[in-house]
């Protein structure tokens, strides 16, 4: 070995003793893992106390086992372990390195020494191999003993150990000293001489404490604790005197197993060798308290609402609300004037938090007793909670008027009042079927659903025929059989739209007229609504299908959606301020246009209000709304990312915490992205060939170009990137909408203006109006001709303001018209 794979073997010398030493952890792990496991075990054992609980004679048998065993495991790795040598770890080293480097430094020159070509070959080839040397790392041992313990033995008392470790204690295996002559002494002095352990109860979330670790001289204690204690060694030595439990059976004081729960506040002392005293101090559980949290609401199809607070120092399990008739409040006229005999409180269960504490929370109950005899009654609300210790709170009883569904067509509200007889006492059954019979005697004028009156029929017989002695059974089928009639009232079973706007604004008139909550106005009002729409959307489709001929043929008054819209809009405001009588007023008015009105067509295609180019900008605007919402849930996951690394969390936000029904970001965009390109392969777009038009559509392919890039960067982690393409692509959107919308009233103009001409020739051939006027060419009720001069116009203007001053401070006319009066003022 010449003087370079010296110098090499010098400078591994670190690898190569970490590699010997792992070669004897390998080797000492293979040969005594079962003699550290069995030692493991037993250890687990005796931390668990076994020694204590069993007879002397299995205790003496199973430690003679495990001597036995240990011995044998002892044995077996003697003979199964070899001492690792210095030339297996190099052998070791040098198989994980190329060409094993560390042999070839050791060869000797077999033939050629004397040929300067052959040795300058092998020098080379030794520098060659001491390069390769010098990278050589310590190789780490193989430790796995999967195939030698194929039941996981050594896993098994590991866990054990921790186990007892955990819920044992190392001071029991002093106990086993007590086996040999004289050491049960020797065990006094060395071991615990007890143990102690104050359990609270287990809905306080307390952890367990080992009385032998407290040292404060006071400790303060859930009440309901549970106190274990174990004396050991002789019988006397020890004695417990306490005066916390409360126990009146005699026990005698040296009792090695003590176990009671604490009571009440006192002493707890361990007298003897060790002994211990402590102040004990008990914290009684509050019952928790519930009150009911502002006023009660009324919800959408008769449903209510009501908060409530809880508050309790460990949480409730349970919560519930008593709902009971107030009878004292109830006006106990007609049908109500008899005694209540069936009326029975209504108990709801209150809904808990799943997750989190329920130590201190507000919560909301919303729940449908329409069909309850206690709708719109007086009722009390009585609030209760439990806890875990079966303590309950409740609330002092909160008077309300139940919500419940409301019916306001007349005949459906009749039915609900005779149900609502009916379920007060049975002895309301004769007064119900002459009632019933008295709204009933010209069905044709008051019922005009044939299905319903059918129904009522059926349901009057049995009634009758049982009326002077009703059964309960009979009661209820009796009144879930009015509540449905009433239902097909209200309500109806209509197919034909414009029978449901009317049925819809006949049932916003009564509530108007009767005074109805802000809540079954703002119901009955998006319900005509909707039902409007549904007559619009029908009364495009008859235009649709009818030559302009036919259209013009049916005269009457003509509305734009738009003129529509605005009188809905001022009727809901007049609601909303509270002028209920200008409100009915105005309903009446759109009851009586509608009744005559046919809509103004509003573009060139015929096809109303349903046009499939006010349809697409509708989409248009869908489309943008979704993707502002994006940017805005993508710019909170950006924010989140940040706040986590100033936190230290080092977390990049994603774009998969954004969700919304499962999908990520970039799935959202993706959806977003195809809606855009289906609205523009539909061909629905208005404004084709038009300048307005095609910029408009430019527009959107840039928008749908920059939802593709953003797209991108989400599945690729850069919310910045994203952001910065969605505010592009929320532009375009904006731009390309404006554009397309000027498209759009373009070609209304144009086919408004020949739409005009053609229905001015048609009325009056020689071009004037109603009042004898030449009509003007710019789509406006009048004329174009001054009828009067400029200074008449200023003269006539300044006298009727004058006398609108006047009138309005005349206090001799009626208040309502001097309000009339003003607001005309104000607009002037």
């Amino acid at each position: 070995m010449d003087d370079r794979a010296k110098a090499t073997l010098r400078q591994i010398e670190t690898p190569l003793r970490l590699t010997l030493v792992g070669l004897w952890a390998e080797r000492l792990v293979r040969a005594f893992w079962p003699l550290w496991t069995l030692a493991i075990a037993v250890l687990a054992a005796l931390a668990f106390g076994l020694q204590d609980h069993l007879p002397l004679e299995a205790l003496w048998f199973g430690a003679v086992s495990a001597l036995a065993g240990l011995v044998w495991a002892g044995v077996h790795g003697l003979r199964a372990f070899r001492r690792p040598s210095r030339v297996e770890a190099m052998a070791r080293l040098d198989s994980r390195l190329a060409g094993q480097p560390l042999a070839a430094l050791q060869d000797t020159q077999a033939i050629g020494a004397g040929d300067p070509a052959s040795q300058a070959v092998w020098t080379a080839h030794l520098a060659r191999m001491a390069e390769r040397a010098k990278g050589a790392k310590p190789v780490e041992p193989d430790l796995k003993l999967a195939a030698r313990d194929p039941f996981a033995l050594r896993y098994l008392a590991l866990t054990a150990l921790v186990m007892a470790l955990i819920f044992g204690s190392v001071w029991r295996l002093g106990s086993v000293s007590a086996l040999a002559p004289g050491g049960g002494a020797t065990a006094l002095a060395e071991g615990p001489t007890w143990e102690g352990w104050l359990k609270p109860p287990a809905y306080t979330g307390k952890p367990t404490l080992y009385l032998n670790d407290q040292t404060a001289a006071a400790l303060e204690l859930p009440t309901g604790t549970k106190l274990q204690l174990r004396f050991y060694g002789e019988p006397g030595n020890l004695i417990l005197a306490e005066t916390v439990s409360g126990r009146t059976e005699a026990v005698p004081a040296s009792e090695p197993v003590q176990d009671f729960v604490l009571v009440q506040s006192g002493k707890l002392a361990i007298e003897g060798p060790g002994g211990r005293e402590w102040e004990i101090t008990l914290t009684p559980d509050r019952a928790p308290t519930i009150t009911a949290e502002g006023e009660i609401g009324r919800e959408r199809g008769g449903r209510f609402k009501q908060q409530f607070k809880v508050s309790d120092d460990y949480g409730i399990t349970r919560g519930q609300v008593t709902i009971a008739l107030d009878v004292d409040k109830v006006d106990r006229r007609f049908g109500l004037a008899a005694d209540p005999a069936d009326v029975a409180p209504v108990v709801l269960d209150l809904p808990l938090p799943r997750k989190g504490d329920r130590e201190e929370f507000v919560g909301t109950l919303v729940d449908d007793l329409s069909q309850s005899v206690l709708a719109n009654l007086p009722v009390t609300l009585t609030f209760a909670a439990s806890d875990a210790a079966g303590q309950d709170g409740v609330s002092a009883p909160v008077a309300v008027t139940l919500p419940g569904k409301r019916f306001f067509d007349p005949v459906a509200a009749a039915l609900i009042e005779m149900r609502r007889d009916l379920m007060w006492t049975r002895g309301n059954g004769p007064r119900t079927v002459q009632v019933l019979r008295a709204i009933t005697h010209a069905p044709e004028t008051v019922i005009t659903n044939e299905k319903a009156w059918l129904r009522l029929r059926v349901a009057m017989r049995r009634l009758e025929a049982e009326a002077a002695s009703l059964s309960p059974e009979l009661r209820d089928e009796v009144a879930e059989e009015l509540w449905q009639i009433a239902l097909m009232v209200e309500e109806g079973d209509l197919n034909d739209a414009k029978e449901r706007l009317k049925r819809a604004q006949d049932r916003l008139a009564e509530a108007i007229r009767r005074g109805a909550a802000p809540e079954e106005i703002q119901e009955l009002m998006d319900e005509m609504r909707q039902a409007m729409d549904d007559y619009m959307d029908q009364l495009a489709e008859n235009m649709e299908e009818r030559t302009p001929e036919e259209q013009s043929a049916d005269g009457g008054a003509t509305m734009t959606e738009d003129q529509l819209q605005e009188m809905l809009d001022r009727l809901q405001q007049l609601m909303e301020e509270g002028k209920t009588a200008e409100a009915a007023e105005l309903l009446a008015q759109i009851q009586e246009m509608m009744e005559n009105m046919r809509m103004v067509q509003q573009d060139g295609q015929g096809e109303g209000r349903g046009s499939r180019g006010q349809q697409a900008m509708r989409d248009l605007g869908e489309t943008m709304r979704g993707q502002q919402g994006l940017s805005d849930d993508a710019f909170r996951d950006m924010q989140r990312g940040r706040q986590g690394e100033a936190l230290g969390e080092g977390q990049e936000g994603e774009p998969g915490e954004g969700q919304e029904g499962g999908q990520s970001l970039a799935e959202r965009q993706e959806d977003l992205r195809r809606q855009l390109e289906q609205l523009e392969r539909e061909g629905n777009l208005p404004g084709a060939g038009n300048e307005a038009g095609e910029a408009g559509r430019q527009r959107l392919e840039d928008a749908r170009r920059a939802m593709r890039e953003a797209e991108e960067a989400l599945r690729d982690q850069d919310l910045p990137g994203a952001l910065d393409r969605q505010a592009e692509a929320l532009e375009a959107l904006r731009e390309g909408i404006r554009d397309l919308g000027e498209a759009m009233a373009q070609d209304n103009r144009q086919e408004g203006e020949a739409q005009g001409g053609r229905q001015a020739n048609r009325e009056d051939p020689a071009g004037r109006d109603p009042l004898g006027r030449q009509q003007g060419n710019s789509l406006r009720i009048g004329s174009d001709d001054n009828l009067l001069s400029d200074e008449d116009v200023y003269r006539r203007a300044e006298e009727l303001l004058d006398e609108i001053r006047r009138r309005s401070g005349d206090l001799n006319r009626p208040e309502g018209e001097r309000d009339y009066l003003k607001r005309l003022l104000e607009s002037f």
